[in-house]
């Protein structure tokens, strides 16, 4: 079978996906405006005298509950037929999104988690005011109260759920989720908090930051419980931000005398990487090995087709195993991470899985992000470490990988670099694409510095042409020349 041929790992974890479950009225959006215009359209038609802003003052329970304050118990179906008759026309309109909103459900893709609402309202007026307002949720659920919210948030596998209501406590408490209030309904936040909430929030400006806290609390301590299976390792260690916090990790988890940090040296590792990654190694008081990979002997790097990383990856992970067979070490991680996991395009992945890598990172649900986070909040000096991809990484697909091109990009790209330090630069690319290069700086220095200088000094590096790239630096970009990524993956 070729590598084209074998699918790459899926996204399997013990760790549960992220899904926040909220309720609608008075918690993502104020209805109340829509809600009272119709019940004063019901008043208007019936004669019967209705005090909206006494039912807009208790919104959460089923509108039949409500219906009935005011009509005799045998007119009650038609009642709320006519109400939802009206409410498409005269609600929805009405209804505002309350503060926090877009920021809370943007903190849940951010970290790679899904939303449903579950609401007691009836289905297709929840729909049309998510559609409405544009709020970007996966599953919306009407009609279910209290407690039965438990079987909709059960069913998606909500492990919070956000409401403004007790009854909401109670839908969460029956799906065994973490009750989230916000005081922007009927009932205060010490009455929330008395109820029982787990977590009582102002509104939901707040969920941003406490969803944040939580989530990567939660994931580091998968990580740690993680680790803390194996009882020695090795940490496949490029000195970048993500294989720096998993060897800090494994180092708190098992003790640093039982983990190993190897550092491939190639002509693909930028030679300015190497004494940082050594020195990092010692900070944290792991051993610190430098294996000689020779990928550049392998047809398939060489080649720089679109798979050029599987056969990168391939090397990395036979090298290592007999630096763990001589330490009598059964497993090899790597730094991926959740975001590498669902990126399209990595058959570098594959092969190490192939292979028996492990990646904790992936495993316990860690973005970069939260990495990144993660090693602030421990001091690693590597929390702000730019990406630092492999050399070849540089090279256009289908140019033949050579140790020259590799010190031509090297050299090219560090004399970017230095001209570029005073003005704070974090990310550099000069992309060989043959005789002329691409170069890539942060976005927010293009316009602020004198680009002409940069492509003289990419030039004198032997390139016949050079430009710098007027959308900046971009992760991967080389991939968005490659005609068929497909067949890679």
């Amino acid at each position: 079978m070729s590598t084209a041929e074998i699918q790459p790992p899926s996204m399997t974890t013990d760790v549960p996906e992220l899904v926040v479950g909220f309720d609608l009225d008075m918690t993502l959006i104020d209805s109340r405006p829509g809600i009272g215009a119709v019940w004063d359209l019901l008043a208007a038609e019936t004669g019967v005298p209705i005090d909206t802003d006494l039912v807009v003052s208790r919104l959460g329970p089923p509108l039949t509950w409500e219906m009935a304050n005011w009509f005799p118990e045998d007119q009650v179906d038609a009642m709320v037929a006519r109400y939802r008759e009206h409410y498409p026309s005269h609600a929805i309109t009405g209804s505002l999104p309350l503060p926090g909103v877009a920021e809370s459900l943007a903190a849940i893709r951010a970290l790679r988690g899904r939303t449903v609402v579950v609401s007691a309202k009836y289905a297709p007026s929840v729909k049309l005011h998510l559609d409405h307002l544009g709020l970007d949720v996966d599953e919306p659920i009407g009609d279910l109260h209290g407690a039965e919210k438990g079987i909709a948030l059960r069913e998606h596998k909500a492990t919070i759920y956000v409401g403004d209501h007790t009854a909401d406590i109670d839908g969460a408490r029956a799906a065994g989720a973490v009750a989230v209030s916000v005081a922007t309904g009927p009932f205060t936040a010490d009455e929330l908090r008395a109820y029982g909430a787990d977590v009582v929030l102002n509104d939901l400006t707040e969920f941003p930051a406490w969803l944040d806290e939580y989530v990567l609390e939660q994931r580091l301590e998968a990580l740690m419980e993680r680790l803390s299976g194996y009882q020695s390792m090795v940490v496949a260690f490029s000195g970048g931000a993500d294989s720096a916090f998993l060897l800090a990790a494994a180092a708190r988890a098992i003790g640093p005398a039982n983990v190993v940090a190897a550092t491939a040296v190639s002509p693909s590792l930028p030679v300015a990487e190497l004494e940082p990654a050594a020195r990092f190694a010692d900070s944290v008081g792991v051993r610190h090995v430098t294996p000689h990979t020779h990928e550049m002997d392998r047809e398939g790097y060489q080649a720089n087709a679109g798979d050029r990383c599987y056969f990168c990856k391939a090397e990395l992970v036979e090298t290592l195993q007999p630096i763990a067979d001589e330490f009598g070490i059964d497993a090899i991680a790597t730094g991926t991470n959740a975001d590498d996991a669902i990126a399209g395009f990595r058959p570098g992945i594959r092969a190490a899985f192939e292979r028996g890598a492990i990646t904790p990172l992936r495993d316990a649900r860690l973005t970069k992000a939260q990495i990144r986070e993660a090693s602030r909040s421990w001091g690693l000096e590597t929390s702000d470490k730019p990406a630092a991809a492999c050399l070849s990484s540089r090279i256009a697909y289908g140019i033949r990988i050579t140790p020259n091109l590799l010190v031509r990009v090297d050299r090219a790209e560090q004399a970017v670099r230095d001209h570029l330090t005073p003005y704070g630069v974090q990310n550099v690319r000069v992309r060989d694409l043959g005789e002329s290069a691409s170069i890539e700086i942060d976005a927010g220095l293009l316009g602020t510095v004198d680009t002409s200088a940069l492509v003289e000094l990419v030039r004198a590096e032997g390139f016949a042409t050079a430009a710098v790239d007027p959308r900046g630096f971009r992760s991967g970009s080389m991939n968005e020349r490659l005609p068929d990524p497909e067949r890679y993956r």
